[in-house]
Formats: structure tokens, C-alpha cells, sequence
């Protein structure tokens, strides 16, 4: 037998699928933002106070968006009553820091994280059951009509709004920081808030554990697979509701851990603290890319920096700062900054 004839009957071999390019554009895009405002703040300690206090705003904004995000993207649901999650989760936690008193004002820093874990996975618990009922009441009525979704969900962010200022009462609330969390750290001239430092940490572990969850675990995978062929998944014998649902309760949990750290990030709110950061959220999900985790996670980054860097230097065009980032970002990629198939 030729040697011909051995390779004309010998398969080839396969190639390797190639992976997908990672894209660090928007990463750069946020460390030009960094770098441009440095000369307009003049003077490097209150330009590293205003980058430290936007990363940590930009932390909470992402833990209040990717539920958001993750309902509009993988259950084309419309929800934006998401603010009422976002207040429901402060309110819980204020309920919550007099049973842990204890544990918050204790000089003990692990007696304080565990106060805190308490109050978080409390109010992640309590937001993930009201989620539940309101997908079961609002949201599965509109039948997936998405003018339906948008005017019953703002009626019910309205109704919630209403019940806790029935069990709660119109006062303001307050939530006071665990004592090691209270002050601030000195780098050179800079004072940066410990609870910020705090805030970065937890945004950074929702975020891989976001990520590991979509993309390394049999869940993950059932939902992305969903998401692309409903059908298909559903003759092997998932039931899809049942995971979306699961989903959109995550996604109010998610909600109510970032309430809880917006509360205690303002100390004193009212139950307006949802719907204050209501236009924020939707500019995030907006330019992040609908359902896109990484690309929410870049877009609440942008939104803190210019927020924070435009509030110093022009405080009244803080929020047209960030329309006019969302309008920048949809005409260079109208898609967002990481499309979720993109």
C-alpha cells in the first residue's frame, strides 16, 4: 500500500474549536476615564478618594443591577419594579441590626463579619421569598407582553412602596456600620472609608461566584441552554419555568443583598432608596448589554466613575454624565460593552 493511499484513507485531524477572543477594550475605556481626570481634579488625594468611592459605589450598583440584568436578558422579562427589591433588602436589614447589636458594635472584626453575614443573607432570603410572590402575581399574568410587564411592575414597586411605609413607618431609617468598618484608612494624604474597602470585596466575590455559577456548573449551564433553545432543553426533560423562576428570585436576592449595602453605605434612607438608583441600574443593564454579568459589571464601574468624577467637578450634570456615557457606549457598540452571544 502507498503512501498515498495510507493518507487518503486516514482522517484528518480535528482542528481545535478556537475560543473566544477576550475583549479588554472596555477595561482600557475605564482606565482612560481614570487617567483623563486625573489633571481635572488637580491634585492626587482627592482623585484617589473619588476612584476609591466610585469603585465601591460601582460594587453595590452591580450587586443591585445583575439581578436586573439577568431577568432582562435570560427571561425577557420587562421588571421594572427591581427598585422595590433594592428597598425591601434596607428595610430587612433594619430589622435585623438590633437582634445583632451585639455583633455589630463589637471590637471584634469576626463578630462583625458575622453580624454582617446575618443581615446579608437575611435580606438575600427574605427578598429571594418576595420575588417568588411577585413573579407569581405580577409578572406571570403579563404573559410575556412586554407593555403589560412595564406598567403592572412600576404599579407594583408603587403598591410595595406603600406596604412599607405600612409596616415600617414613613420615618427615615438608619443603619449604623460594624465598629471595625467605621473610619477610615490613611494612605499617604488619602482617607478612604473602610466600608468602601469592605464593599469592593464583596462586589469582586458576587462576581466570580456569578461567573463560576453561568459558567463552570450543571445550573448554569441549564439556564444559558434555556435561553437558546427553550424547546430543546424542555424535551430533555427540564423544566425551564421552574429554572426561570429560580432565576428571577436570584435576581431579587441579589437585589436585596445590594439593598442592604446601599443602606448602609447612606446610613439614613427612606423607602424612596430603590427608586433613587432606579435610572442608574437601567443605564447599566442598557450599556452593559442585556444579561450580560461582565458587561454589568463594567457598566456599573463606568456609571460610579463618571458619577463621582462629574459630581466633584460639576456636580449639576452628575446624571447627565451618565446618559451621555449610555449614548457614547450604544453609538461605539450598539449592542453594549459585552452582548451576551456577542
Amino acid at each position: 500500500m502507498t503512501e498515498t493511499t495510507l493518507a487518503s484513507i486516514t482522517p484528518p485531524m480535528e482542528e481545535p474549536l478556537p475560543g473566544r477572543p477576550r475583549d479588554f477594550v472596555p477595561l482600557l475605556v475605564i482606565l482612560a476615564l481614570m487617567a483623563l481626570t486625573f489633571p481635572l481634579v488637580g491634585d492626587l488625594p482627592s482623585w484617589g478618594t473619588l476612584t476609591v468611592a466610585a469603585l465601591a459605589m460601582g460594587m453595590m450598583l452591580f450587586l443591585m443591577a445583575s439581578g436586573l440584568t439577568l431577568v432582562f436578558g435570560l427571561m425577557d422579562v420587562m421588571n421594572l419594579g427591581h427598585a422595590a427589591f433594592v428597598a425591601f433588602g434596607a428595610y430587612v436589614a433594619t430589622s435585623l441590626t438590633l437582634p445583632v447589636e451585639p455583633l455589630l458594635l463589637s471590637p471584634s472584626p469576626w463578630a462583625n463579619a458575622a453580624g454582617l453575614a446575618i443581615i446579608a443573607l437575611a435580606a438575600m432570603a427574605a427578598t429571594a421569598l418576595m420575588g417568588l410572590v411577585f413573579e407569581r402575581l405580577f409578572i406571570r399574568p403579563a404573559g410575556g407582553n412586554h407593555l403589560k410587564e412595564i406598567l403592572v411592575t412600576i404599579g407594583a414597586m408603587i403598591i410595595i412602596e406603600q406596604l412599607l411605609v405600612v409596616f415600617w413607618g414613613p420615618n427615615q431609617m438608619w443603619l449604623q456600620l460594624p465598629f471595625s468598618l467605621q473610619g477610615s484608612v490613611i494612605l499617604g494624604d488619602m482617607f478612604i472609608e473602610k466600608y468602601r474597602i469592605a464593599a469592593c470585596l464583596l462586589g469582586l466575590v458576587v462576581f466570580a461566584g456569578l461567573m463560576l455559577l453561568l459558567s463552570r456548573t450543571r445550573l448554569g449551564l441549564l439556564i444559558r441552554a434555556g435561553v437558546e433553545d427553550r424547546e430543546m432543553v424542555e424535551a430533555l426533560g427540564y423544566r425551564i419555568n421552574t429554572l426561570f423562576v429560580l432565576v428571577f428570585a436570584g435576581g431579587a436576592a441579589l437585589a436585596g443583598l445590594g439593598g442592604a449595602m446601599w443602606g448602609f453605605y447612606r446610613e439614613i434612607f427612606t423607602l424612596t432608596i430603590g427608586a433613587e438608583v432606579l435610572v442608574q441600574l437601567l443605564i447599566i443593564v442598557i450599556m452593559g448589554g442585556l444579561g450580560s454579568l461582565p458587561g454589568c459589571f463594567a457598566a456599573s464601574i463606568l456609571v460610579a466613575l463618571s458619577t463621582n468624577y462629574v459630581g466633584y467637578l460639576a456636580p449639576d450634570f452628575a446624571m447627565v454624565a451618565n446618559v451621555a456615557m449610555m449614548l457614547a457606549v450604544l453609538l461605539w457598540r450598539p449592542r453594549g460593552l459585552y452582548p451576551l452571544n456577542g
